[in-house]
């Protein structure tokens, strides 16, 4: 499958390829993708099947930045496809379905005019498919028009539903979450703000950290936290407990080269142990993250299953009035095309559902940012459909982690990562963070939200990503989450 890729009316010399993977039915990533390149104008794709396919890649679009975008699923032939007009085809055929599922028929005029326009440019770039030059032109006017259409729809649908749960009182005072630095606990300027803003706070748990040699634990740091979250009216979250990466698991267990039954023994242990000291201050545990993603032993899927059971049966023999998370990360499965030992987002939730584990609701972090599979920047039409997919796993949805950064900072985190509507600073950090949790917080399903870090100083992994400088003074993005808190607790 070839695609010719045009800027402005020319054929592209160069072309630089980030994001990019192939997706099939269901929009799973194809991991049966034997290369993806690009030369002399067209990106090529190479795979072993040959049934339709679609790719996603970072796509810039003139005033809203640089974002991963899909083509719809085609199929193989010979003539290449023009990659401008097929991304824009894609997004107004999401438009359309999102139209019928939101039930959104009656639109005001500006918006009307916006559509119109969009879908007769496209109409126009068809016209011209047999001079590709000048279709692409057409087809980049219409995606423009069209991404500017599905962001607005998308915040009318939000603020409609956000204004009714807020009316109906069925947001409340926790549904506003931020994790906690254990190591800025003390500091008086950092516990103002995260007091005032927030009822609901995650206390982080690394394993590594907990228990450095077998049998040896250390609970110092978690106990002189949740010590001094006591005193506070704060319904209290911790977790992960079980993370399978380099940097939450034990060097002993690291590399250990167990069996799995040793390790899944060893796990049922820790998680036990700390469910039982801390059962009657936490409210919520965040029992085991990224099974779907992040898998250091090469589990297979059964074993994935099997260690989340044996989390879920552990932390409920321990402690049966808290609730208990299952954690997805990357919610679009990006991973899943690079990496056969990991497992779609929605088929392990929905095996994790048809298992029988006994657990209380999902949650799922979505970061942005980075030049890394599940990281790149999407438009809010996209981030509000695919929230919508996890309405059918019957369980109650928390947003365990959500942070997009206030710069670009080179290295994975420079334009490659993608951009919304201009480069990135504190102003579109703060529209972006108050436009998300309105779409997040108008699912009916979703019951929380929970900022990744309150402070610069916190944020190692994503510069610029806190909602508080380094000095600990608000961004926009606080006082966005401030205007937010007020509507939801306005009686």
């Amino acid at each position: 499958m070839r695609f010719e890729v045009y800027r402005q009316g020319h054929l592209c010399d160069e072309f630089t390829l980030a994001g990019t993977y192939m997706f099939g039915a269901d929009t799973i990533p194809l991991h049966a993708t034997e290369r993806i390149r690009f030369a002399k104008g067209q990106i090529e794709c190479k795979r072993r099947s040959h049934d339709a396919a679609g790719l996603a890649l970072l796509w810039p679009v003139e005033g809203l930045g640089q974002l991963l975008l899909p083509t719809t699923r085609l199929p193989e032939r010979a003539r290449p496809y023009v990659l401008n007009v097929e991304l824009a085809r894609a997004k107004l055929m999401q438009i359309t379905l999102k139209r019928e599922d939101w039930s959104l028929f009656e639109e005001d005029q500006d918006l009307l005019a916006l559509s119109q326009e969009a879908r007769s440019l496209f109409i126009g770039s068809l016209e011209h498919i047999g001079h590709p030059a000048r279709a692409s032109v057409l087809a980049d006017e219409s995606l423009a028009k069209a991404l500017d259409y599905a962001e607005k729809l998308a915040a009318h649908q939000a603020d409609q539903a956000f204004t009714a749960r807020c009316r109906n009182r069925s947001l409340g005072r926790h549904c506003l979450g931020c994790r906690v630095d254990p190591a800025l606990i003390d500091n008086e300027a950092y516990c103002k703000w995260l007091f005032d803003m927030f009822g609901f706070v995650t206390v982080p748990v690394n394993w590594a950290r907990i228990e450095p040699e077998r049998g040896q634990y250390d609970f110092a740091e978690l106990d002189h936290c949740l010590e001094r979250l006591a005193s506070k009216r704060l319904a209290v979250c911790a977790g992960p407990v079980l993370h399978f990466t380099e940097e939450t698991l034990p060097s002993w267990l690291l590399h250990s080269r167990w069996p799995f039954e040793k390790i899944r023994e060893t796990a049922y242990g820790f998680v036990s142990k700390l469910v039982s000291r801390y059962g009657r201050l936490i409210h919520a545990w965040r029992l085991i993250s990224g099974m779907n993603a992040d898998n250091h032993f090469g589990f297979s899927f059964e074993q994935a299953i099997e260690m989340t059971r044996t989390a879920a049966l552990a932390a409920r023999s321990a402690d049966v009035k808290s609730r208990k998370l299952i954690e997805i990360l990357y919610p679009w499965g990006e991973y899943y095309a690079h990496d056969r030992n990991t497992i779609p987002p929605l088929v392990y939730a929905d095996m994790v559902i048809q298992s029988g584990i006994s657990f209380d609701a999902f949650g799922i972090e979505m970061h942005f940012g980075k030049d890394r599979p599940g990281m790149h920047v999407r438009d809010m039409m996209q981030i509000s459909a695919r929230l919508d997919c996890f309405a059918q796993v019957v369980k109650p949805v928390h947003i365990t982690g959500v942070v997009v950064p206030d710069r670009l900072n080179g290295g994975e985190q420079d334009d490659r990562a993608g951009i919304w509507h201009r480069p990135w600073d504190p102003d579109v950090q703060g529209e972006w963070v108050e436009q998300f949790y309105r779409i997040a917080l108008a699912k009916p399903f979703v019951q929380s939200v929970t900022y990744s870090h309150l402070s610069d100083i916190s944020c190692t992994d994503l510069a610029g990503g806190g909602l508080l400088t380094r000095q600990f003074e608000p961004k926009r993005a606080f006082l966005a989450l401030a205007r937010l808190q007020k509507a939801i607790l306005r009686k």
